[in-house]
Parts: structure tokens; C-alpha cells; sequence
């Protein structure tokens, strides 16, 4: 096995960027990302902490995050599972990155910055869904935001297929781990409505 041990291989083996690929880069959101980012409903948050690294689906009925201003995102913590990877990472290492997707596009909008988590009232509030305010907000200070490259999105065909088909469950998951213990078929029941009524 060759592995690579320095940015000086890495750079040999794949030479220089492109010009686009680094004028793309701002420190702030200009007009264009900014409209992109609020069309977004669903975006993948990444965070590293003690224990490593943390990615979690992020989605919302409607923008998933709130622009403040250009160097400031608002993004809500709706209900999840607790685990509360994400929050616990922040809290000790507040480096985070965003990829936002919009369905039907290619392009993925990627923010890299800074997190804070706020449990100001005045600031949940402006989060209410259905009489419900989030537990906190992350305010997000932007480092950088650029554009990816669409090739990963056109190879996997990630837009015009679907292969969920035959795909084991959730339920199926838990009760292959616990072997048999944990009654994921009853799980599987069970979830449509639970997550309908704990939404946010």
C-alpha cells in the first residue's frame, strides 16, 4: 500500500485549481448565495469534538436556516433522537461546516464557520411552527462559503432514481443489532405517527 503523508504529495499528484474553483470563495454571503441558501429546506451539518467527528441531517418546512445578516446564519434545533452529538460538539469545539442541497439542483451551497447555541426566547420565537418554539438556536458565523462541484451529485444520479427499494428499515436495523430484542417491527409501526405528532 502508497499512502500520502504530506500537502506536498497531494499537491504534486493534482496540480493546480482551476481559476473557478477559487474565486468562488467568499467571506460573507453575497446576494446570489444567499438567495441560494434560502431556497434551501435541507442541508448536512458537520462537527468534530473530543470523541471525533459528527454529520447530521438538518431539513425544515420551509428555509432551513435564517440569514441575519451576510456573515450570520440562524439555524433552529428541531426534535430529534437527544443524542445530542452535534450540540455537544459546539459547545466544546465550535467549528462547523453545511452543505445545502435544494432538490432538482446539482450544485451544493458549503458554509464553513463558527457555532454558538442561544436559548433566547426572543430569538426561539422566531422559529414557531405550530405554537412550538426550538429548545435553541445555533447562530452560525460564516468563515467561508462557495459553491461544489456537481459531479458527485450528476454520477450518482442522486436526482432521477430511486433505489430504496428492498432496503432494510430502521426497525430492521434495531432489532438485527439487538438480535431480536428490540421489536423493530413494532418501532416501524409506531413511527408514522410519532413523528407526525413530535415534528417539532
Amino acid at each position: 500500500m502508497s499512502w500520502i503523508t504530506s500537502t506536498a504529495e497531494l499537491e504534486a499528484l493534482f496540480g493546480t485549481p482551476p481559476e473557478a474553483a477559487t474565486v468562488k470563495v467568499t467571506r460573507r454571503l453575497t446576494p446570489a448565495y444567499q438567495r441560494w441558501i434560502e431556497a434551501s429546506r435541507f442541508c448536512f451539518l458537520t462537527s468534530v469534538g473530543p470523541e471525533g467527528t459528527d454529520c447530521t441531517p438538518r431539513g425544515d418546512d420551509g428555509p432551513v436556516v435564517q440569514v441575519a445578516d451576510p456573515g450570520t446564519l440562524l439555524m433552529p434545533d428541531w426534535r430529534g433522537n437527544n443524542r445530542i452529538d452535534t450540540l455537544r460538539n459546539i459547545v466544546r469545539d465550535p467549528r462547523i461546516s453545511l452543505a445545502f442541497m435544494v432538490p432538482g439542483s446539482n450544485t451544493v451551497i458549503r458554509v464553513n464557520g463558527t457555532a454558538r447555541l442561544s436559548t433566547d426566547p426572543a430569538l426561539c420565537q422566531r422559529f414557531e411552527q405550530k405554537g412550538r418554539n426550538p429548545r435553541l438556536v445555533m447562530v452560525i458565523t460564516i468563515a467561508e462559503v462557495y459553491s461544489q462541484c456537481a459531479r458527485a451529485l450528476l454520477r450518482a444520479g442522486l436526482w432521477s432514481r430511486d433505489d430504496s427499494a428492498g432496503l432494510p428499515s430502521p426497525g430492521d436495523i434495531l432489532s438485527e443489532i439487538t438480535e431480536g430484542a428490540f421489536d423493530g417491527a413494532a418501532y416501524d409501526i409506531a413511527w408514522p405517527a410519532r413523528a407526525a405528532d413530535s415534528m417539532w
